[in-house]
């Protein structure tokens, strides 16, 4: 061999190595096995180079082997190349809500190979309220499973902040905080991310150091496995809160009290310009990094629903300027990822001068903005596209964690791609997924992640069926009739901003519109019963499917949930006309709707009050813990704070045992008051019904007690049952209006 050779060679090998490196083959193939358990052998995994920085992944056949290769030039590209090959050519799905892997004994061939590169450098994950709408109770099996769906639909860039709490305790207790001193700053273990944001101190709490030690656990175990996977997790950064015990420690210290207006005591927030505030920020950093180590992306969000005390340019400049330099004076390649909520939430506050104030205080290549409602509102076009930052366009869709049927299907379809097209979008890094809380609506969220392989925005009419026999397992032409009524109905995206709940969640009212269960629809729901009719006509052929199974439920119980209100305008009217009988008449109607919705949701856990409390419960190691930990589950899907709690229903939830245990229960009390008000020949004193149902509700939410684990009932003969006895009722109710 010539030495021209040799060192082509040499070359070569060290090539081939650093494309090893970024491929972590045995994690893959530790998802692989996972994902298809008993399949895994007959795939083969080879490193791919990226391209250009990006992504890619291929499918090919080995005929030499006589296997499917999966290539990729990380995990993610691997896991990507799996979900591909399982949605075409197994016609397979993985969801939160129902999973078809129904594969057959041998395999299909990649008869011709397959390559795709990703337009986008960054797919985010998750919002900080998911950690708590949703996550808050997990345990290392329900991660390990979410972080597989997360690399099977490409995310790379997941915001991991669990146990965040545990090095914020030992970096108080390096500076002398005793843990009195810490007792009223960490929340309670439902409510990290508004403690996380600034927006509240102790609410929930006192937090065990139990719990944040399990946690902390719990983060190694996350990022461990994300990293092998090719993940680049984006870890906390300090924002200037902290604990109310701060001004007794360093009584110099430039302090600001924040409130929240939401009913909660104020928070402390560090002025920026004092010299602790870039000490704190990298003692935090350096703590974090030496426990946890670092890929150099770190979330901050400065006035989180919170006005800044002052809109001068000039002082919001400095203060990004010195939040960016906690970070850089830790990590001189830290990049500051910053929620762009506050410039939707708070438009009269964030004109065009304070936003670019902010922004441009930090450099270009030292912050990565997230537009994350970019469905509802594409903040990008009225701010020059951040003003050249590197941003990423975010689906948010759901708030509260809600139990809804809605969403812009057309608007996710095209959003993205159009964007990623526009002269005008500047420095469009990539896609995204923002949402408040998951375990629902998976059309959309295989709908948005669909675009991580593609720069040309998504045909519905071909990606619904191919959507819809993956889901199903075949291809029905009744379900594919439901979902074109769904498509121009629930998901059309007009109207309201996120879905609408149902009148029987909210506290009992004669009114029809609630601040937070709101009962405005972005659909005639008359136009919704086509849907149900063409899913149970289509049952008799996907029966079989866990997704089909689920999306009749979640039909029925949408169609069952709009019910609720022609009927109580019915009530209503009946009390104004003092007719006693027609309201007991109605309002048992009311009643016996709330037990019918309750006994069709038994028949999924996804539906189920039960887990959500036991799983709460699971992370107390003493009675008092225990007890603890329920009261917070109650309290965030109900109340949200206490008895007089403005946010009381914004994180309701349509569950069996919730509507059985607590929406029912408030409206039998609301009607017997009315009854007797009837009786009496007077009208109901309703402040002072709010008043007592309030202190009911705060007995409730401390309440001990058990509900169903798992489902009860068959989801199919159960919604056929309901059919029988509504549809022509529901009809005629909406035909009435």
């Amino acid at each position: 061999m010539t030495r021209k050779n040799i060192l082509i060679a040499c070359i070569s090998l060290l090539f081939l190595q650093q494309v090893q490196a970024q491929l972590n083959i045995p994690a893959a193939r530790a998802l692989v096995q996972r994902v298809v358990p008993g399949k895994a052998d007959q795939f083969i995994i080879e490193p791919l180079t990226p391209a250009a920085g990006k992504d890619v992944f291929e499918l090919d056949y080995d005929f030499h082997q006589g296997k499917n290769v999966l290539r990729g030039n990380n995990g993610v590209a691997i896991a990507a190349a799996l979900y591909f090959y399982l949605n075409e050519y197994c016609h397979a799905q993985v969801t939160w809500n129902g999973v078809n892997l129904a594969l057959p004994a041998i395999l299909p061939i990649v008869d011709t190979p397959v390559h795709r590169a990703t337009p986008y450098e960054y797919r985010y994950y998750l919002n900080y309220c998911t950690f708590n709408y949703s996550m808050s109770w997990w345990d290392w099996p329900r991660w390990e499973k979410e972080i597989d769906w997360m690399a099977l639909h490409g995310i790379n860039m997941p915001l991991a902040i669990t146990g965040e709490e545990y090095t914020w305790y030992l970096v108080y207790k390096e500076m002398g905080f005793s843990d009195a001193d810490l007792k009223d700053f960490f929340s309670g273990p439902a409510y990290f991310s508004w403690f996380w944001m600034g927006n509240l101190d102790a609410w929930g709490g006192p937090l065990p150091l139990d719990w944040m030690k399990r946690h902390f656990e719990l983060q190694k175990k996350i990022l461990q496995r994300q990293r092998a996977l090719g993940m680049k997790p984006v870890l906390p950064a300090f924002t200037g809160h902290v604990p109310p015990a701060f001004k007794k420690k360093f009584p110099r210290a430039k302090l600001k009290a924040t409130n929240w207006t939401n009913g909660f005591a104020d928070t402390y927030i560090l002025d920026a310009q004092d010299s602790l505030f870039a000490e704190i920020g990298k003692r935090f950093l350096q703590m974090q990094t030496k426990l946890l180590g670092t890929d150099h992306l770190y979330s901050a969000d400065t006035f989180n629903e919170n006005e800044p005390p002052s809109d001068e340019p000039e002082f919001l400049g400095r203060l990004s300027a010195r939040v960016y330099e906690g970070m850089r004076q830790a990590d001189t390649a830290a990049v500051w990822v910053m929620q762009g909520w506050l410039f939707y939430s708070d438009r009269k506050f964030w004109k065009a001068p304070q936003i670019e104030a902010l922004l441009k205080a930090v450099p270009n290549d030292k912050m990565i903005l997230l537009d994350l409602a970019t469905e509802i509102e594409p903040v990008w076009k009225r701010t020059q596209a951040f003003y050249g930052k590197p941003w990423i366009w975010n689906m948010l869709h759901n708030f509260g964690g809600n139990t809804n049927l809605f969403g812009r299907i057309e608007g996710v379809a095209k959003g993205p791609a159009e964007a990623l097209q526009d002269a005008a979008s500047g420095n469009m890094k990539g896609i995204g997924l923002t949402m408040e809380g998951i375990e629902q609506t998976p059309v959309l969220y295989e709908l948005m992640m669909h675009h991580t392989w593609r720069k040309e925005p998504i045909d519905l009419d071909q990606w619904l069926p191919q959507y819809l026999h993956n889901r199903y397992g075949v291809l029905d032409p009744h379900a594919l009739n439901a979902w074109q009524v769904l498509r121009n109905t629930v998901y059309n995206g007009k109207l309201i901003r996120d879905g609408a709940e149902s009148i029987l969640q909210a506290r009992p009212t004669f009114d029809s519109l609630t601040r937070w269960t709101k009962t405005t629809l972005n659909y005639n729901a008359k136009d919704l019963l086509p849907a149900w009719d063409a899913l149970l006509q289509a049952a008799e052929a996907c029966k079989n499917s866990d997704g089909f199974q689920y999306d009749l439920v979640d039909v029925t119980r949408q169609v069952l949930a709009n019910y609720a209100l022609p009927l109580q305008r019915q009530w209503v009217a009946a009390y104004r006309n003092k007719d006693l009988v027609k309201f007991k008449q109605l309002s048992n109607q009311f009643i016996t709707l709330m037990d019918d919705l309750d006994k069709l949701l038994t028949t999924r856990k996804d539906f189920l009050l039960g887990p959500w409390i036991a799983d709460a419960r699971r992370w107390g190691t003493t009675k008092t813990e225990k007890a603890l930990y329920e009261k917070n589950a109650r309290d965030l899907i109900t109340l949200w704070g206490d008895a007089n709690s403005p946010l009381h229903e914004y994180a309701c939830r349509q569950w069996s045992g919730l509507i059985s245990d607590f929406y029912k229960p408030r409206w039998q009390q609301f009607f017997a008051k009315v009854e007797q008000a009837l009786a009496a020949g007077k009208d109901i004193n309703v402040e002072a019904f709010q008043r007592e149902i309030a202190a009911w509700e705060w007995k409730w939410v401390n309440k001990r007690k058990d509900y169903a684990l798992k489902p009860v009932g068959d989801p199919i003969v159960i919604a056929r049952q309901i059919h029988r006895k509504y549809r022509d009722i529901i009809g005629q109710a909406h035909q009435d209006r």
